[in-house]
């Protein structure tokens, strides 16, 4: 036990990759760490992408090692300080109109969200994902904040209250979130497609090169696909239009509910590739909440019930098994489609070997965690070529 706050700093590691304190030269623990990753290169079958909401998270995945990125979630620009008023005028608007006029202020922000990830990963893919949580995560709960809110946003404080009370559930998690928020609010995903595209566009235009991949979450059946495409497409055809840009995009789902991965094959119809969401999936094939289940998972796992908590290893006969369906039946339909996972796993050795004997694409982990995905895909590819996958 040490007294008082002791002084810290990164590992050498980062300061070289990272925060550029350190020269290679300078660091022999970075030279050993390099060592090894070079060891990895061409040895990998699996790519490995990163999870990444903001440039500067881009950059450091790329410095990691990342081929791209297979996670962005657009809700956590929405959270942003400069952004999060104008969210919930969207919020709190009595009709789509009014969501519309809130929601365009947003535009050119988001815009320029995309274009600097777009410029930092310089033509690798990255796959955004399109809003995910539930709208009442963007309003205040406490009634000083409420207060708070109100009087920024010139609206009385019952007014706030209410559009809670109407938007409260008793389970979010299973309710009114992911692509079912797109499909009731079209206008709040027309936004986000635009920016997308828009961005994009931009950058082919000054000859740049860049790979959007669109992400639909939360998708149960093939016609909630259908629908979210559709308009995605009609954004895309009208921004084609307005630029004169014929860009190149991919729309695809995260596969994180049982009955997508049941329905895959239809899925596949409308997707151009799978993502699969194994923090979600987890969730709802054991029906256990990844945050309330810390209250009994030690025990289960010191107790012997589970082998391993399944929110850190992935769970092969159960989660495990609806994948590799998904994986088959999405192939039966579409022979090309790109697959790869974006949940806490994609880091996990056991986890990215089982995604590799599977045949995935890629795996997609924090920034942090993609030199351990890189070596547990080598790993695991060095495994198979000696036949003990």
């Amino acid at each position: 036990v040490l007294e008082g706050k002791i002084g810290a700093q990164a590992s050498e590691v980062v300061q070289v990759l990272v925060e550029k304190k350190l020269k290679p030269k300078q660091s022999h623990d970075f030279q050993l760490y390099d060592r090894i990753m070079k060891w990895t290169d061409g040895l990998g079958r699996l790519k490995i992408r990163a999870n990444a909401d903001l440039p500067d998270q881009a950059a450091q995945a790329l410095a990691f090692g990342a081929q791209g990125i297979g996670l962005c979630r657009t809700e956590h620009m929405f959270f942003e300080k400069s952004r999060i008023g104008i969210v919930r005028q969207m919020i709190l608007a009595g009709d789509a109109e009014g969501r519309r006029r809130a929601i365009e202020k947003l535009l050119p922000m988001q815009r320029e969200d995309f274009t600097g990830i777009f410029r930092v990963m310089g033509g690798r893919p990255v796959t955004i994902r399109l809003l995910d949580p539930p709208l009442h995560e963007f309003l205040p709960s406490k009634n000083e904040d409420i207060d708070e809110v109100a009087h920024g946003l010139g609206v009385p404080p019952a007014q706030v209250r209410e559009r809670n009370e109407a938007l409260r559930e008793t389970n979010p998690m299973l309710g009114h979130r992911g692509c079912r928020v797109g499909i009731t609010y079209p206008e709040i995903y027309e936004m986000q497609a635009r920016a997308i595209l828009e961005s994009a566009s931009e950058l082919r235009r000054q000859r740049l090169s860049v790979s959007p991949e669109i992400k639909i979450p939360l998708v149960g059946h093939v016609q909630e696909l259908r629908t979210v495409k559709a308009m995605i497409d009609r954004v895309a055809a009208e921004v084609r239009k307005e630029t004169g840009i014929r860009l190149a995009y991919l729309v695809g789902t995260m596969i994180e509910l049982p009955r997508a991965a049941v329905t895959a094959g239809e899925i596949a119809e409308e997707a151009e590739f799978f993502s699969f969401g194994t923090n979600d999936l987890t969730q709802t094939v054991f029906g256990f909440s990844r945050d309330d289940a810390v209250g009994f998972l030690p025990y289960y796992v010191d107790h012997k019930i589970l082998p391993e908590n399944p929110f850190v290893t992935l769970d092969l006969p159960g989660v495990g098994a609806l994948i590799e369906l998904a994986v088959e039946r999405g192939r039966a339909t579409r022979r090309g489609i790109k697959l790869g996972i974006c949940g806490e796993h994609g880091g996990e050795p056991k986890s990215v070997a089982f995604c590799d004997r599977i045949g995935l694409d890629y795996v997609s982990c924090s920034p942090f965690r993609v030199p351990i995905a890189r070596l547990a895909a080598a790993h695991a590819a060095l495994d198979r070529k000696r036949g003990r996958a």
